[in-house]
């Protein structure tokens, strides 16, 4: 018998430590994975597999009553020499530049409504968030009829300053800009919202230092909000980047079916619905859909690597 008791019990526990410190690390790592597991189950269902199917689809074709057959490297050799492909990509581009037009917009518009003593930033935030929630249906007909070449309201506006009357979604060179201003203008609340949210996170302690040192808005926009921004608005723009290289829905709407302009406003996207559910040409769709995935991630490890340079964390 030990002459310290406490002492030897320490000693006993000391050694069981190991093992008892052990089994409830396992068990907390059990706890993570149950967590974990539906959305680890959703991804695998809703986004790996078919990623996996149409990679396989994309080297067959399909037969009018179903079925496929596999063709190889066929679908993508159409791909590649289809004018129209490149054509939809050159106005997925231009989609994708005008889509991040509303980055910048938004980011001095956050630091507008960031003033102190400013009155009414909760109604003004909510007013520029409207149209990111609002259905692009319902966005993409209130602007068809603002655009309307006979009664739009932006004619009857422009006639005011003696402007001719214009068919701007109908017009090929004026239908891709068009609709790239109403993605910038849906949009730009949500950008607003985040980057809000980030110049909240910025110690006003940096903006009163500049301040007594007589530096004006301008200067410490530029010299303190925007750097200390960057984190935000590189998430924004790989956020943004990716949604306008995917956009279609507000495009389909706008264009319909029979505007003479449809074919010089097409993504990629939409020529892949075309593909797909209008002219049962799946394997070519599935390719198409393939490679606009590569152009993503290409593009956005472009941005990823190129963050270094410009992105400060602080």
């Amino acid at each position: 018998m030990s002459v310290f008791p406490a002492t030897a019990a320490a000693k006993s526990a000391g050694r069981g430590s190991p093992t008892s410190a052990a089994r409830p690390a396992a068990r907390g790592r059990r706890s993570a994975y149950w967590f974990i597991a539906p959305l680890g189950l959703g991804f695998a269902v809703f986004y790996f597999w078919p990623m996996i199917q149409t990679f396989y689809f994309s080297f067959t074709t399909f037969g009018p009553f179903g079925g496929h057959t596999w063709t190889g490297t066929d679908n993508y050799a159409r791909v590649l020499r289809d004018v129209t492909v490149w054509q939809a990509l050159g106005n997925t581009l231009v989609y994708c530049g005008i889509g991040l037009l509303a980055l910048p917009l938004a980011v001095v518009v956050a630091a507008l409504l960031n003033r102190r003593g400013l009155r009414g930033v909760a109604v003004y935030r909510a007013l520029y968030f409207v149209p990111f929630v609002t259905l692009p249906v319902a966005v993409g007909l209130v602007w068809n009829w603002l655009y309307n070449g006979d009664f739009g309201l932006l004619n009857e506006i422009l006639g005011w300053f003696g402007v001719d009357r214009h068919y701007w979604v109908s017009d090929p060179s004026t239908a891709v800009l068009a609709i790239g201003a109403v993605m910038v203008w849906s949009t730009t609340g949500y950008y607003l919202v985040i980057f809000m949210a980030g110049v909240k996170s910025i110690p006003q302690d940096y903006y009163e230092a500049a301040e007594l040192d007589g530096a004006g808005p301008l200067r410490r926009f530029f010299t303190i909000t925007l750097p200390l921004l960057s984190p935000t608005l590189f998430f924004a723009s790989v956020i943004c980047m990716i949604q306008s290289l995917q956009t279609f829905d507000l495009i389909y709407i706008m264009m319909g079916e029979k505007n003479p302009a449809v074919g010089d406003t097409q993504s990629v996207v939409g020529l892949f619905y075309k593909w797909a559910f209008i002219e049962n040409a799946q394997g070519a769709a599935a390719a198409l859909a393939f490679l606009l995935m590569l152009l993503i991630a290409g593009l956005t490890y472009v941005q990823f690597r190129l963050q270094r340079k410009w992105v400060h964390y602080g």
